[in-house]
């Protein structure tokens, strides 16, 4: 096994020039958020910046937090001594980076899938060996299903569960298919927006950080109904994707060139012909956007409904953020390299909402995809072939793995699972989500303004998700800041 890269290992919290560092990174462990235990906000401690990317993007661009002196050391981030604390990011796996892999004709599938069984089921028992009744978030996808194979060998205790969030992404069916075929115990939760949204308000005052990722809700959800049957601990599918490389389809192409930064009236997206059409709202957002950032997922309030809401010109210091990642964007190679850097900065999303959730509702979190030797394995000694095969087909080796069990599962023809009824959600809350707003309008001055002029168009997904990411962010903010319509404006942006 090649080691000519490896992975950092820091310590789990540092502090240094009165600033608190959480070291995020899956790859790293479990993450301590002791330090925030006792942490007290108030208005000058929000940074409204960060507030902004949450508004415009569902998640605070790391090495930022909700918190301006609490920063968060994500994977790729280094701590660079005696530049005034100042954190660097270099995503060192790329494929330009590789030692030299094995040529396709010199390693057999049959010795491939042999060693990766072997490091899966590995990373399996590493990672829940402190969790005695796990369970496994199983979209029915490529991943969990490669997961749920090994887990029927190193944890046959675990129970399998699907999360339903809508009619257009239902991979129950694959997901049940496998569990029952691995004798695995299998569980479908449907979502109901109501009861989630309540789980979820009952448990922001213990959730350390704020993020806005759109399955937050989802996971707020399967946390208290795991907790409910005692079940301590949770097994995660994320972390993958950037050692096995994630080709660039059409589709993001031609999203990646409508992306061009225009600035579109507020008002025209509020004409009926428009309104009533989610592709055309879709495109018009994404007309808003830089290509980076379209690749992050959904739908996302414009820099200028961000200001408005903020009463601050502050979306521009949001967008700047992304400076943050340049050096590594020039230097890539390909489409598909920009793409890897994309996944590593929607860890600050996509494991955030695990890792804060899981802390609130008291569960172990296991991610054995993060596990640092099936990464190394996965990314030094595996043919190019099997990671991206011809015409883009991703995960080679895993569907080859998949295939050893099963032949053709569902999954091939219908995406999904683990989303959230965001239109479900403004229909059933909008009036509390209100009065949240009208409670921060010292923190979120447009806040009531935009809701009471959007009600009317929230049946359509691209004006309730935004209606999504105000109802996840508002409550937490309140909390923290003890408010109950008496909190100051956030300073202004330095």
């Amino acid at each position: 096994m090649s080691s000519s890269i490896s992975f950092d290992r820091p310590e789990p919290v540092s502090r240094t020039f009165e600033k608190t560092h959480i070291h995020t990174s899956p790859y790293g462990g479990a993450v301590d958020f002791s330090a925030l235990d006792a942490w007290r906000a108030n208005n000058a401690s929000i940074d409204p910046i960060s507030l902004a990317d949450l508004l415009r993007n569902a998640f605070v661009y790391p090495p930022h937090t909700i918190y301006r002196d609490v920063k968060n050391v994500a994977t790729g981030f280094a701590l660079q001594r005696g530049l005034d604390d100042e954190l660097r990011f270099h995503f060192a796996y790329q494929s330009s980076s590789a030692p030299a892999r094995p040529e396709p004709h010199t390693v057999s599938d049959e010795a491939l899938l042999r060693t990766y069984h072997q490091l899966l089921t590995q990373a399996v028992q590493r990672s829940t060996i402190d969790i005695k009744i796990p369970w496994l978030l199983q979209s029915g996808g490529k991943d969990s299903t490669s997961l749920a194979i090994a887990i029927a060998d190193a944890r046959p205790d675990t129970t399998c569960v699907t999360y339903l969030g809508g009619k257009e992404e239902n991979e129950v069916e694959s997901a049940r298919f496998v569990a029952k075929q691995l004798g695995l115990r299998h569980e479908v939760m449907v979502c109901d927006p109501a009861r989630a949204y309540d789980r979820y308000l009952a448990m922001v005052p213990r959730i350390p950080l704020l993020t806005a990722d759109f399955a937050t809700l989802s996971y707020a959800d399967l946390a208290t109904e795991i907790g409910h049957y005692q079940g301590d601990g949770i097994i995660d599918a994320l972390g993958v994707d950037p050692y096995f490389g994630v080709p660039l389809h059409v589709k993001q192409h031609l999203l990646g060139l409508l992306a061009v930064g225009a600035r579109v009236p507020n008002a025209l997206l509020r004409y009926p012909l428009i309104r009533r059409s989610f592709k055309l709202c879709f495109a018009l957002g994404t007309l808003q956007m830089n290509a980076f950032e379209r690749h992050f997922p959904g739908s996302r309030f414009s820099d200028d409904e961000v200001d408005q809401l903020l009463g601050l010109r502050v979306s521009e210091h949001s967008r700047k953020r992304m400076e943050t990642f340049k050096d590594d964007v020039q230097a890539a190679e390909s489409a598909e390299a920009v793409l890897r850097m994309v996944l590593v900065v929607l860890e600050a999303a996509g494991f955030a909402k695990g890792m804060y959730t899981a802390k609130a509702a008291g569960l172990r979190l296991a991610y054995p995809y993060c596990d640092w030797q099936l990464c190394e394995w996965i990314f030094n000694s595996v043919p190019d072939d099997r990671l991206i095969g011809p015409g883009g087909e991703n995960k080679v080796l895993m569907r080859r793995y998949i295939a050893q069990h099963f032949q053709q599962l569902p999954y091939v023809s219908s995406k999904g699972s683990f989303r959230f009824d965001v239109q479900g959600l403004a229909t059933q809350r909008f009036d509390h989500v209100h009065a949240l707003a009208l409670q921060a309008r010292a923190l979120l001055p447009g806040a009531p303004k935009w809701l009471e002029d959007h009600r009317h168009c929230l049946g359509n997904k691209f004006f309730a998700s935004k209606f999504y990411l105000l109802a996840v962010t508002l409550p937490w903010l309140l909390h923290r800041l003890g408010s109950h319509g008496d909190a100051e404006q956030p300073s202004s942006v330095d």
